[in-house]
């Protein structure tokens, strides 16, 4: 989660406009505001899009799951990736706005086999998993995806 502050003045029309075009190209979480007196604050708690945080600090690189998975747990992890592409192109949204491939391949190293074991990863909850659980219980149910019995989480 990040922070961004924006102060806006009556008749102030550039700075609004630079708030409104924040606030469509973020996630928001939160927006409070106050009036100061003079102008509007503005304070918004958004999530930046996939891939901002890695272009804004070069030490946040891209993670290399094939790296630092197990061939077993990579290999359901590319399954659902799949699943991930297919329902994001279904609905015409971005892959990340389905599951991220943290969350992905936390549900591959759980060997994720229910509703309630999705829910426990972090960033998953319930209207994602009514949205998208089946989906991705029933990849990880195929022959092959889920090779440990059970659920580990």
């Amino acid at each position: 989660m990040q922070v961004a502050l924006f102060s806006v003045a009556p008749g102030d029309s550039p700075a609004l406009d630079d708030l409104n075009r924040f606030l469509r190209g973020h996630r928001v979480l939160t927006v409070d505001r106050q009036w100061t007196g003079a102008a509007w604050v503005f304070c918004v708690t958004y999530q930046s899009p996939a891939g901002e945080a890695a272009r804004e600090t070069p030490a946040a690189s891209k993670i290399d799951y094939k790296q630092v998975l197990d061939p077993e747990t990579f290999a359901v992890f590319s399954k659902l990736r799949e699943v991930r592409k297919a329902l994001a192109e279904k609905e015409s949204l971005p892959a990340y706005a389905v599951f991220t491939n943290e969350q992905l391949a936390e549900i591959a190293k759980a060997r994720c086999a229910t509703a309630g074991a999705l829910e426990k990863i972090d960033g998953v909850g319930p209207a994602r998993v009514a949205k998208y659980g089946a989906a991705i219980l029933a990849a990880m149910a195929a022959p092959g995806a889920a090779a440990a019995e059970g659920e580990r989480r």
